[in-house]
């Protein structure tokens, strides 16, 4: 463990609320990660369904949570299975070491496991692939039809575009989409930037027949998007109705939200870990701490509540997987 190598000297001067952030910055081997994560979702489905019982709960990647002890041996946890509607999945055929490029069979093999064990429980599987190659993208989009998985052939890591291919979207319907059940594709677009104005945005989402869309509660981090402009979001553009759910990341905590204080730069809160290379402005949390909880679900200001407010149908939950970098720790 690090930090342990302390005087006993110095630990007579601090103050006790000192301990305890510097205690809460040590790695605990006690904890369950897995767990934690597992309870994470469960407490903000618990939550958001007590409020809608109709709310959609899909938790992105962190698939190995569908069974009870994290391994591909492990029965279903059914707790966790009964409190999401899907499991959204990137990666699967196209992307998982570099876009474009085919995810190696074993890891493939791996994600499918549990992938099948939670549409086994009545789930839907989201799959994101992440290539630009026509002849890729067809064969994404294949692939995850014929194991009955809705899946969304990005050709922008960035999910910052509609893409012009395939012309028409793979099981194109004007069917009224009521539940997650019922969709048979979808639009991840999390990114707005190439988008002019919030008006520009909406008109393009609006020319589109997607069941559903995946999006950010916010246009450019700062601006939300308003409950009548969901409202003009979740209809096709040939009469059809379908879900519009938002992005919401529950392991990192991002400085571009509307949650972040200036202050945290140099006085970080006990449970904001280090800055995500991959991604700047991006940082690790202690998930299983209230204090972050707090700020995600089970209050009028939260980040859940505030996506309801707004009309979402569900939200998407992302990086469910940071129990991987824990545990690696």
């Amino acid at each position: 463990m690090r930090r342990l190598l302390i005087s006993i000297i110095a630990v007579t001067l601090l103050s006790s609320s000192q301990c305890k952030k510097e205690e809460s910055d040590i790695p605990n081997n006690n904890i369950d990660y897995k767990k934690e994560m597992r309870q994470f979702v469960i407490g903000i489905s618990e939550y958001s369904k007590k409020i809608d019982t109709n709310f959609i709960i899909i938790p992105q990647n962190g698939i190995e949570l569908i069974s009870t002890t994290g391994d591909e041996n492990g029965s279903v946890s059914t707790e966790y299975s009964n409190a999401i509607d899907g499991n959204g999945q990137e990666d699967l055929f196209y992307g998982y070491d570099n876009d474009n490029e085919a995810t190696p069979t074993n890891t493939m093999n791996y994600l499918k496991t549990f992938l099948n064990l939670s549409a086994n429980n009545s789930n839907t599987i989201l799959v994101t692939d992440y290539c630009s190659d026509h002849s890729k993208m067809d064969d994404s989009y294949l692939k995850n039809n014929n194991l009955s998985y809705k899946s969304f052939a990005a050709n922008h890591r960035g999910l910052d575009n509609i893409p012009d291919y395939p012309i028409y979207i793979m099981n194109e319907s004007s069917n009224d989409i009521t539940k997650l059940s019922d969709i048979k594709n979808f639009l991840y677009i999390i990114n707005p930037e190439n988008f002019s104005s919030k008006s520009d945005f909406i008109n393009a989402i609006k020319a589109t027949n997607y069941d559903l869309i995946i999006m950010d509660l916010f246009f450019n981090d700062n601006i939300e998007f308003t409950t009548p402009e969901i409202k003009l979001l979740k209809k096709k553009a040939n009469g059809g109705k379908r879900l519009v759910i938002s992005y919401m990341s529950i392991g990192e905590a991002e400085n571009y939200r509307y949650y972040w204080k200036t202050t945290w730069e140099n006085n970080k809160p006990f449970w904001l870990d280090e800055e995500n290379p991959d991604w700047e402005g991006n940082y690790k949390v202690h998930y299983w701490e209230k204090e972050w909880q707090d700020i995600i679900y089970g209050n009028n200001d939260s980040y859940i509540k505030k996506i309801m407010n707004a009309g979402f149908d569900g939200a998407y939950l992302d990086i469910i997987d940071a129990f991987d970098y824990y545990e690696s720790k």
